[in-house]
Order: C-alpha cells, then sequence, then structure tokens
C-alpha cells in the first residue's frame, strides 16, 4: 500500500472508531490494529492523535461538502434541500441510534476536553448552518434566515441526542414527520 493509501486508510479507521467509541477512548494502538499495521509505521504517517484528529475533521469537511453539493445538484427547491438535510436522520438512523450525531459528538467530547481543535469541528455545524442559511434566502426567508437554519440544526441535534438516549427509531421518525410538517406550513 502507498504511503498516500496508507495514510487514507488510517484517517478513515480513525474517523470510525472517534465516532463509535469517542476522540479520548481511541488509542494508536486500536487504530493502527484497525488498519493493521504496527504502530511503528503508524508513528510514520502521524506523530500524534491530535494530527489525526485534524485529519479526521478534514475528512468530515470533505464528506460534507460532497453531501451538500449532492443535495444541491439532485434537488430542485430550497424546501427540497432542506428536507434532505431533515431527512438525514432516517438515513443515518440506525448509527444515530447507537452512537449519535458523529458532528456532535465529536464538538461536545472536543469542548468538555477544551481541546484546541475545538473551533475546528465546530467549523462543520457552521458548514451546516451556512448552507440552511442560505436555503432559506433563496426560499425568501432573508431576515430570518439564519434563525431558521439554527432552529433546523437545533432540531436535528436533539432529535438525534434524544434518539440516542432512548434507542427509539419510531421517535426519529414522527420527529422529521414533525419536521417536514413545519416546513410544509412555512410555505
Amino acid at each position: 500500500m502507498s504511503t498516500e493509501n496508507t495514510r487514507t486508510v488510517i484517517v478513515q479507521a480513525a474517523d470510525r472508531l472517534f465516532y463509535e467509541h469517542g476522540f479520548e477512548n481511541t488509542s494508536f494502538a486500536a487504530i493502527a490494529e484497525a488498519v493493521g499495521i504496527s504502530r511503528g509505521n503508524f508513528y510514520h504517517h502521524f506523530k500524534s492523535k491530535d494530527e489525526i484528529l485534524a485529519a479526521v475533521i478534514a475528512l468530515r469537511a470533505q464528506k460534507t461538502q460532497t453531501l451538500l453539493d449532492t443535495w444541491e445538484r439532485d434537488s430542485t427547491t430550497p424546501k427540497e434541500r432542506i428536507g434532505c438535510f431533515i431527512n438525514i436522520l432516517i438515513m443515518n438512523r440506525t448509527k444515530i441510534l447507537k452512537f449519535g450525531c458523529p458532528v456532535g459528538t465529536l464538538c461536545s467530547e472536543l469542548a468538555k476536553l477544551e481541546h484546541d481543535l475545538q473551533n475546528n469541528a465546530t467549523e462543520l455545524f457552521s458548514m451546516f448552518r451556512g448552507w440552511l442559511k442560505r436555503q432559506f434566502t433563496q426560499w425568501g426567508f432573508k431576515e430570518e434566515a439564519d434563525a431558521l437554519a439554527l432552529h433546523v440544526l437545533s432540531f436535528s441535534q436533539g432529535v438525534a441526542t434524544l434518539a440516542n438516549a432512548f434507542k427509539d427509531e419510531r421517535f426519529v421518525q414522527r420527529e422529521v414527520r414533525q419536521m417536514h410538517l413545519w416546513l410544509d406550513a412555512l410555505s
């Protein structure tokens, strides 16, 4: 495996492990084992856990941008695109029920740790916020766009947190339906 491929595999494994077990609870050894490389080879690619975390945040930002671009391309109206964001709770419900929201859990953990990369992780929420604000602006809610964007973002985080706590898939489905009704009422 080339150096670049090994680095990519390490970051993908770390992303999964940070999501499933948390940043602090994931060791170099666990990541190296998941990738199937020695710790010495691992250190050749990353010198610190913070370097891996920065790479994981960058990967998540890239995936987020790709997702937002896909919704832009595949949906014709701002309302449809906002609906795609809301539906992510249904699309990812199995993982959300088990681990919570990948962005929310990482941001919460880094905030508790007062970690230097906390603001970098928070930028993932800012990407969603800015995108949602643009959708509401395009829909005609210029003055309220940011408040509406935060409402949708807080809705998704609240549902993800409670779904993870209660392990209740029907709750997720019910709340997503309610949010779609709310969107319909805005029309």
